[in-house]
């Protein structure tokens, strides 16, 4: 294993965005909104869902509001969302939607490329999402993650510093050592920024409807369609 990664340029740790890089959250929570909250639009209201993670989780980074669990901030986001859509939810209901994100379907390459990245590199979820929130999803897609690393390990969420750099510092790895590997180049740009490798992968589908064009920036050290293409690319057999 020692040879592959020398092989890499130093890079030993892979490091894995969940939501959108590894699995597909709109097909999974468009169908748990049409299956709890009957007569709305499920993929407009998905997506009116996700567009409201961000901007909170900049809002707990910036010091706006105070650190809280991820299932947290996605029960008060979704509230947000379904009062733009003139939706009262009950308390099964929130219940169902909020812990849906922990049963999304990977995406079809995702389990099998882990598989095989695995016998090459440490390979770790980098994820905003808490731990226990992790285990349910690698348990319910077969992801076989060397270690999960959680929002609540740092009590910070992405893109700070606490995140990229506390996953090298538990892995007693160099930012040089760790990849990040994710479909969004924001959260790249924000890894590279802290001294870690960056691979882009396309999800075009990610958000339910074809991407014309996939922002990423050429600065990314590699560029794969999947994560099977990954490991090619890798020399990952």
């Amino acid at each position: 294993m020692h040879a592959r990664m020398a092989t890499v340029d130093g890079v030993r740790v892979l490091a894995f965005d969940t939501f959108g890089t590894v699995t597909d959250w709109f097909s999974g929570i468009s169908a748990a909104v049409a299956a709890t909250v009957p007569g709305v639009d499920a993929g407009e209201f998905a997506r009116e869902w996700r567009r409201r993670y961000a901007p909170i989780l900049a809002q707990v980074e910036s010091g706006d509001l105070p650190w809280r669990r991820l299932d947290d901030l996605q029960t008060e986001t979704l509230h947000a969302a379904a009062a733009m859509f003139r939706v009262d939810l009950d308390t099964d209901q929130t219940r169902r939607l909020v812990c849906a994100w922990r049963t999304i379907p990977g995406w079809p390459d995702a389990a099998p490329g882990l598989r095989r990245l695995k016998s090459g590199f440490i390979v770790a979820a980098l994820s905003n999402a808490t731990v226990a929130l992790l285990v349910d999803m690698a348990k319910h897609n077969g992801f076989d993650w060397d270690v999960l690393g959680g929002s609540d390990l740092w009590r910070h969420y992405k893109p700070a510093r606490e995140t990229y750099c506390g996953l090298a510092d538990l892995l007693e790895a160099t930012p040089a050592e760790v990849m990040m590997v994710a479909a969004h180049q924001n959260d790249l740009d924000a890894a590279r920024s802290f001294g870690l490798r960056t691979a882009f992968i396309e999800r075009p589908m990610e958000w339910g409807v074809p991407s014309m064009q996939i922002p990423h920036s050429d600065e990314n050290d590699l560029h794969a369609r999947d994560l099977l293409e990954l490991a090619d690319q890798l020399g990952v057999p």
